[in-house]
């Protein structure tokens, strides 16, 4: 399981980061200053960092040269300045990403997935409460206890999860898991939706939208 260190000083911001990490199955330290950050760099190591520029005590860029010279850590920046002559600035001290505030997080999750993939330090399993995903070898276990699915009820969870918290309509989860067109009066979703809520236990969290299709509430 991958770690990062989140180092953002705006306290709203870095929980969020945090608890979506979290959510998608990584270990997460927080550093709200430059300083704070730099004793947690020198005490731990770290799959990837996420660096704010703009910082108490110590700021990004002299932070992220301490961590090239320290460990080498992967590090995306993460900040307000949005000019092109900033992020080539970034970028040619040693980031590996740049991301302008304000950003969608499910743009930041894809990135960090992306940077540890490139490293190799990507997480194959996601954990939701009891229940943990390993996404390469597609198992799923309820209380460490391993859950029977068929391979489109695989792929409906796994759809369900990337777009968690957001409506997805019936049509659209149909093309792409089944890679055809919705037919008019079909069960075919509606009993694969039936079967993941009782096989997993989440009768309460993939939740029916009406006139639309199905969320995944987590």
């Amino acid at each position: 399981m991958s770690k990062i260190l989140i180092v953002e000083d705006e306290i709203a911001i870095s929980d969020l980061i945090k608890i979506s990490l979290e959510e998608n199955g990584f270990l997460c330290d927080v550093a709200n200053d430059g300083e704070i950050a730099s004793n947690y760099i020198e005490k731990n190591v770290y799959d990837l960092i996420l660096l704010d520029v703009m910082l108490p005590k110590i700021d990004g860029y002299t932070l992220l040269e301490y961590i090239k010279e320290m460990c080498g850590t992967p590090t995306i920046l993460i900040t307000a300045k949005s000019q092109i002559t900033d992020k080539i600035y970034g970028l040619n001290k040693g980031a590996e990403d740049y991301i302008t505030k304000p950003f969608d997080i499910r743009e930041l999750i894809a990135r960090v997935s992306t940077v540890l993939r490139r490293y190799n330090k990507g997480t194959d399993v996601q954990k939701f409460g009891n229940v943990s995903i390993n996404v390469a070898s597609r198992i799923v276990k309820k209380d460490e206890k391993e859950i029977q699915l068929t391979p489109k009820e695989f792929d409906l969870l796994i759809l369900l999860i990337q777009n968690k918290n957001f409506a997805l309509y019936r049509e659209v989860i149909f093309e792409k898991v089944w890679g055809e067109e919705l037919e008019f009066e079909t069960r075919t979703l509606d009993l694969h939706i039936q079967r993941l809520r009782k096989k997993l236990g989440w009768k309460d969290k993939i939740k029916t939208i009406y006139k639309i299709g199905y969320m995944l509430e987590l």
